[in-house]
């Protein structure tokens, strides 16, 4: 084998090596979870913990506010077609921990609240017959 070959070779297999140490398909972003549906009772009972503390914290009162801190449930199921991941819930979750208070006053606004990014796992511009 030549010396032009052999090196060819060589950097060949140091490529291969790079490219096959890399994440496999549906690694990226999963943290090695396994994929799962987000159930939507324990959801929402988490979101509504989180909204009464930031509402307290932020010393918010609206209905939502209300609402959370009663321990009613916003809602006990995703919309139709949606299937968020256990995944999504958890980023959501942490946005909402970590949402300042002007943001926190916008997401429990009792005439038209704001969903964060992070928490609209469906957003209706991505549905069928949906958006603009």
């Amino acid at each position: 084998m030549s010396g032009v070959a052999r090196v060819d070779l060589i950097k060949l297999t140091l490529l291969s090596l790079v490219v096959l140490m890399g994440p496999v398909v549906g690694d990226i972003g999963s943290c090695g979870q396994e994929v799962a549906q987000l159930d939507p009772v324990k959801f929402f009972a988490e979101k509504g913990f989180i909204d009464c503390i930031q509402c307290g914290d932020c010393g918010i009162s609206s209905e939502r506010c209300s609402q959370a801190c009663s321990g009613q449930l916003e809602a006990l199921a995703f919309d139709e077609d949606c299937f968020p991941l256990v995944h999504d819930g958890e980023v959501c979750l942490n946005a909402l921990r970590a949402a300042s208070c002007d943001d926190y006053t916008l997401y429990v606004a009792d005439d038209a609240p704001t969903v964060p990014n992070e928490c609209n796992f469906c957003p209706i511009e991505d549905k069928p017959g949906g958006g603009s």
